[in-house]
């Protein structure tokens, strides 16, 4: 990478302009392929089509689709123009994608598409495989602005324990850093990087980023599925991978795939949303006997630069701080447990439109990020758990009373409260136990369905349990343990 100001511009131009940089996979077994030189022009005239249909500098553009080569290229045009693109969840209900695009103050929505009816009424909506994309690329070469140092260059929704999502505001400057930091720590040149986690979150972006700048090249899947995954490091010889623990769980399952493909050409796995315990280094090593395990921790408004693994981290561990962030636990028992607080260069400018939210930013520049850690005396870095009950499901963050809130509107609930479980696939799953209101007789079923009709579906409770009263601990307050000690018990009954 040369030096760029611009996170549109990041796109490493010292080798053949030939290479492929993208590679997308479709299910159906269609092969999409954009060179470098060919990502660099589509980018070039997404940054001018947009310009000239009127869009100008601090605008916003939303992208609603599965992941796609022409998604990367329309997030770095856009950027390249001082235009903010702003991802978004499709696995949201659809009221929220409505609640999101409008925060977002999005002029026009690119989808895919299966996403097309997501899109609300009267917002205009650009169909990456329809006719009408032609009129929004403009080919010919395109000088990239130059952003100021508080200028947001991009916008990831995140939900956080307002039940609402956020928009994350990240700087053009504050992810290039990132991109640099990361290269110097392990540059991909030559690599070839397998990405099926969302382009709507920060773990693929930045990966897709950190490629465009070293000269990889990215093998793109629409979305996760197992054997697929599985076929493209066997068919493209994919080096490094990136995963969540579900997704292992997953590969596990597919014994036939496993059986007709070789995966030795994986050479690195970076772990994340889960700490890679001993159990699962070895489910890894069975499947990917040459990868080296990087087991990675990173947040949306602070960044995926936090911890290093150099230096023989044990197991379990996210290794020690990074060089170049400063970290400090808080709280509890610290400074051996506490909640993390960091500073570094990649932490966000703050959230979009959300005056009612405090910010996690301290007086003295440290992003508070509500994860519980502790510090062995060696000065390694363990996750220990969100502060305020948040629990990972397949690669989500599921926040219990965000589906607490979405259950008590259901007419027949009078109070709800929702536990993780132990899953062996997604590794934890919400279960909930509700008090009906009197004289009512929903059921199971009914609630679970509302649920999925009212919330994501990777947030709808499994099971759901009826009392008569709520569990209320000594401070009656809800005794969660208590109740989820009470979920496992029926579980292993069952």
């Amino acid at each position: 990478m040369t030096n760029p100001l611009n996170l549109g511009d990041v796109v490493n131009r010292t080798g053949a302009p030939d290479v492929p940089m993208i590679i997308g996979l479709d299910f159906d077994g269609a092969e999409t392929t954009l060179s470098r030189a060919e990502l660099d022009a589509m980018a070039d005239a997404f940054a001018r089509g947009l310009l000239a249909r009127g869009l100008k500098r601090g605008d916003r553009v939303a992208i609603l689709s599965a992941n796609r080569p022409d998604y990367v290229a329309l997030a770095l045009g856009a950027m390249r123009a001082g235009i903010v693109p702003a991802p978004v969840n499709f696995k949201f209900p659809k009221r929220t994608i409505a609640d999101v695009l409008a925060d977002s103050g999005a002029r026009v929505v690119f989808c895919d598409a299966a996403r097309r009816d997501q899109v609300p009424e009267g917002v205009e909506a650009v169909d990456f495989d329809g006719p009408a994309l032609a009129s929004w690329l403009d080919p010919g070469p395109f000088e990239p602005v130059t952003p100021a140092a508080d200028e947001p260059g991009l916008t990831l929704y995140t939900s956080g324990s307002t039940g609402k999502p956020k928009g994350v505001l990240l700087s053009h400057a504050s992810h290039l850093w990132v991109v640099r930091t990361r290269m110097a720590d392990d540059d991909l040149a030559g690599e070839r990087l397998l990405v099926a986690a969302p382009l709507y979150h920060m773990n693929a972006l930045a990966n897709v980023l950190l490629a465009c700048a070293s000269g990889a090249t990215v093998v793109l899947l629409p979305q996760f599925q197992a054997k697929a995954y599985i076929e493209a490091i066997d068919r493209l010889r994919c080096t490094w991978a990136t995963a969540v623990p579900p997704m292992i769980a997953m590969m596990l399952r597919e014994k036939e795939a496993l059986s007709q493909a070789d995966l030795a050409s994986v050479r690195v796995v970076r772990m994340g949303s889960a700490p890679v315990n001993d159990a699962l280094a070895g489910q890894i090593r069975a499947l990917l006997p040459n990868a080296r395990i990087i087991n990675a921790y990173g947040t949306t408004e602070g960044g995926p630069v936090v911890f290093s693994d150099k230096g023989g981290a044990p197991s379990g561990s996210v290794g020690r701080p990074h060089p170049d962030v400063v970290v400090r636990l808080v709280g509890g028992t610290a400074p051996e447990t506490g909640v993390l607080q960091m500073k570094s260069p990649a932490i966000m400018l703050g959230y979009h439109n959300r005056p009612d939210v405090r910010s996690p930013i301290t007086e003295d520049g440290f992003y508070d990020t509500g994860d519980v850690f502790r510090r062995d005396e060696d000065g390694f870095y363990f996750f220990v758990g969100r502060v305020d009950d948040m629990f990972v499901s397949g690669g989500e963050n599921i926040f219990p009373g965000e589906v607490e809130a979405v259950l008590e509107t259901h007419p027949d609930v009078l109070q709800a409260s929702v536990v993780p479980v132990d899953d062996e696939i997604k590794g934890q799953k919400p279960v909930a136990f509700v008090v009906r209101r009197p004289g009512s007789t929903v059921d199971e079923q009914a609630l679970k369905t509302f649920v999925l009709e009212n919330a994501p579906a990777y947030a709808h409770p499994r099971r759901v349990w009826f009392l008569d009263q709520m569990l209320l601990a000594s401070t009656n307050k809800i005794d969660r343990a208590g109740l989820r000690a009470r979920a496992e018990a029926e579980l292993r009954n069952a």
